[in-house]
């Protein structure tokens, strides 16, 4: 892992474990230099990351500080495992009062599309899960999943992991170290089927996001389409 990630991950476990809270100004980046061990252009580099994902902002002649979203949108880590940004919605609600839950709508065994097989790096004549699952934050529903991951890559994935994270799996239990991905963004008009799982009105746009996933030695594991509800935020097109 680069210097410069590592101190993300080191700053964003303190500001989950409430050395750093919202409004916080970070100490400056010789102070940084000093008390990490690092240079000026770590330091950089991470401020700038952790700006990308919307977890600081810099003030001209005052410092960087922790925006007031922050805490809200319940950041934790786990050292040496996935970024922030590659963690997941789990990761993402955990130590919030907020409850996510999943409901599977579709939970298959395909032969993906030639376009899909290719950006998974695998033939069109191979198999992969196709998922299709719903997220739900208490109880209301925020995005739809379409996922395609191989199953030679990711195999035994059972529906009881889909209703929980399916990145805690592929690290936890397949030993795999997810990496970063690439995404594309745009807005998308729903389908009827997610009208009725959003509990949305006729006419209201989604975010589409579309990913491909990498793990840690860039070997594809995800293709996956996910569409929110016109609430979400979203930082960052790509951590790739």
């Amino acid at each position: 892992m680069l210097k410069y990630q590592e101190l993300v991950n080191t700053l964003l476990d303190e500001l989950a474990n409430g050395v750093y809270k919202k409004g916080d100004r970070l100490p400056t980046t010789p102070e940084l230099c000093e008390r990490y061990g690092v240079s000026n252009t770590t330091v950089k580099r991470a401020m700038d990351e952790l700006e990308l994902q919307g977890i600081v902002a810099r003030r001209r002649g005052s410092g960087v500080y922790i925006k007031e979203t922050t805490i809200a949108k319940g950041i934790t880590t786990r050292q040496g495992s996935t970024s922030q940004q590659m963690s997941g919605m789990t990761a993402e609600y955990e130590g919030t009062p907020q409850v996510l839950t999943s409901e599977v709508h579709d939970f298959s065994v395909v032969h993906p599309t030639a376009e899909i097989a290719d950006k998974l790096g695998m033939d069109s004549d191979g198999f992969a899960y196709h998922i299709c699952r719903a997220r739900l934050v208490d109880g209301t529903p925020k995005v739809i999943e379409y996922t395609y991951m191989p199953i030679s890559l990711i195999p035994n994935l059972r529906e009881s992991t889909l209703r929980a994270s399916i990145y805690r799996y592929i690290e936890d239990e397949l030993g795999l170290k997810i990496g970063s991905a690439h995404r594309t963004i745009k807005a998308v008009m729903p389908t009827d089927d997610e009208r009725s799982w959003l509990r949305i009105n006729e006419g209201e746009p989604l975010l589409e996001i579309r990913q491909v996933a990498y793990l840690a030695d860039g070997t594809p594991f995800e293709y996956s389409v996910s569409r929110h509800t016109s609430d979400y935020e979203f930082y960052s097109i790509s951590t790739r």
